[in-house]
């Protein structure tokens, strides 16, 4: 979880350090604050700044969706074991969660801003989206400096030219935030994976990969799987090359309920790759 969140960590808004600690920071109840989350022996432990007491409770709900407290690795490594490509990255990662996301606007944003393009090139565009629209702490704290944006910074904001990218890319990101403005309950829970695609297809510049990986990360739909990403096909090739994104959907459905899990232990592993050439 601590590689995954350090990977994609937000200039401004993430940083993590080597004691495996996550950082950010959050805008509780209209106030602007910062929260650590560092390991226990068997628990997270929580340090809040700027925060009131008073909404402690509903921060820790918060964090426990995005560290996937809720999870049953059991049932998950079971599922998936019975794939001969999982097993060995289900022993290999033990327990591994799905991360989820402290802001679903954020995540969304992220989900646009990582259409094809590497997470890198993802985290650099996020980075100059808080420079720009983002709003400055009054007290910057070691490497955090912004809150990210709210749906009210961007909706008119001209966000293609301020970081320089595909015009396309920066009116999805336009069209979300109308949506957030207009519909309080666009990240809330749906009844079905299908509906949640539904939903985030008929915003403007969103098609079927950014809208499962919004359902994965924000909604926290287990079975959510980004079909055709170029990470998961990459980690299932073969001699004979890299699967289709049909063959991934085909294969996927053994994995069910519990493909986003799937998904994760196949970037995972992919990073891993990538990391080792």
């Amino acid at each position: 979880m601590r590689a995954f969140l350090a990977k994609r960590a937000i200039p401004g808004v993430e940083t993590t350090d080597p004691a495996a600690s996550y950082a950010r920071t959050v805008s509780v109840a209209g106030r602007h604050g910062l929260l650590t989350v560092a390991p226990g022996a068997d628990s997270l432990r929580v340090t809040l700044r700027g925060v009131e007491a008073r909404h402690a409770e509903a921060v820790a709900g918060r964090l426990r969706r995005l560290f996937d407290c809720e999870a049953d690795p059991g049932a998950i490594a079971t599922c998936l074991a019975g794939d001969p490509v999982l097993a060995p990255l289900v022993a290999a990662r033990p327990g591994l969660r799905l991360p989820g996301a402290w802001d679903p606007f954020e995540t969304g944003c992220r989900a646009i801003l990582g259409q094809q393009v590497s997470v890198a090139a993802a985290i650099g565009l996020a980075g100059r989206l808080v420079a720009a629209f983002g709003t400055p702490l009054a007290e910057p704290m070691d490497g955090l400096t912004h809150v990210f944006p709210a749906p009210a910074d961007l909706v008119e904001a001209d966000i293609a030219l301020a970081l320089n990218m595909p015009r396309a890319r920066g009116t999805a990101i336009r069209a979300l935030a109308a949506a957030a403005l207009a519909d309080p309950d666009l990240f809330a829970p749906v009844e079905s994976l299908e509906a949640a695609v539904l939903r985030f297809t008929a915003i403007r510049g969103i098609g079927p990969w950014t809208a499962q990986y919004i359902a994965m990360r924000a909604l926290k739909l287990p079975d959510a799987l980004p079909v055709g990403d170029v990470g998961l096909l990459r980690a299932l090739a073969t001699a004979t090359g890299r699967p289709t994104a049909a063959e991934l959907l085909a294969r996927a459905e053994a994995w069910r309920p519990y493909r986003a899990y799937a998904a994760q232990h196949l970037w995972a592993a992919d990073e891993a790759a990538v990391k080792a050439q």
